[in-house]
């Protein structure tokens, strides 16, 4: 497994702007199709406390998700099946793996970027 940052991921993109493949790093790159664990934060979002399948983990408390956030602070995690994570403000770990999923908002900008299909939270 890798231990990674959200600063491994880090792409050369400005907040409200579209994914171009041309942008993946070899870091990026390596790290595709790989079982990862990275810390970050549960985006605030999240209607429920406990047995959360879905979740958008963030780079730190003060990023957006949607209009005016940056595509690459953000991970969409989807729980494998039969996992699922509890709500805190606090820092988690999530392990599981990481791949390409560019995610299109509705003013036609990338919103994100990774997905990660979870198979732990900590």
């Amino acid at each position: 497994m890798a231990l990674v940052t959200f600063d491994d991921l880090e792409l050369k993109m400005e907040k409200d702007s579209v994914f171009d493949r041309s942008l993946l790093t070899d870091r990026v790159k390596e790290l595709m199709g790989r079982k990862v664990r990275i810390r970050g934060f549960i985006y605030p979002s999240i209607m429920q406390q406990s047995g959360i399948t879905e979740f958008p983990l963030v780079k730190n408390t003060q990023c957006k998700f949607g209009p005016g956030g940056i595509a690459h602070h953000l991970i969409v995690v989807k729980m494998q099946e039969g996992a699922s994570a509890e709500f805190t403000v606090r820092p988690i770990a999530v392990e599981g793996l990481l791949s390409l999923r560019p995610l299109k908002g509705y003013d036609d900008n990338t919103w994100a970027i990774y997905h990660i299909v979870g198979e732990k939270v900590e």
